[in-house]
């Protein structure tokens, strides 16, 4: 009876003690790091940071559409991970996400934008890796061709390319 007894109660405390080491934390990048999460969020991997490799964006599943852009002269197909999925996956507690680009250039997006349009932090056009080249590593999108009202120059601003950090406020 004993032995049961103690068996539950370590059963338990390993339960209870790998939760909370795994709750609120974020594996540590093996490659080399793409973006950098930071502000209002609750899980983090360094120093108060989200920081990710593109091995670990892409584990957090992917998705794609095909649509028209002022940047590019034919309909492109983009895939990448869904903005919301990051920001769940960060736990974001925040209502603005400031989107920074490789040359300091900032966009802002709305959490509202995040929750309730088909907005993705791409990865891939076409089938292909972005290169900084051309819009890459990291390209925030929104489904223009089907999401009428995002097809406007605010959302345009939004769609910041080479994006290198997000600040949740």
């Amino acid at each position: 009876m004993v032995n049961g007894i103690l068996c539950r109660f370590v059963a338990l405390a390993l339960f209870v003690f790998a939760g909370a080491a795994s709750a609120g934390t974020l594996p540590t990048p093996t490659e080399k790091p793409i973006l950098v999460v930071s502000g209002l969020i609750g899980t983090t991997n360094q120093d108060g940071m989200a920081v990710f490799d593109r091995p670990m964006l892409e584990g957090l599943g992917m998705v794609s559409f095909t649509t028209a852009t002022p940047w590019y002269k034919e309909p492109v197909t983009f895939e990448g991970v869904p903005l919301a999925r990051l920001m769940e996956r960060v736990e974001a507690r925040g209502e603005t996400l400031t989107a920074t680009a490789l040359n300091d250039y900032t966009g802002e997006i709305p959490m509202d934008d995040v929750r309730n349009r088909k907005v993705i932090l791409a990865l891939k056009r076409d089938g292909a890796y972005m290169p900084v080249s051309d819009k890459g590593p990291l390209f925030i999108v929104y489904d223009f061709d089907h999401d009428p009202e995002a097809n406007r120059q605010k959302y345009f601003a939004r769609s910041v390319w080479q994006v290198a950090r997000l600040t949740v406020k």
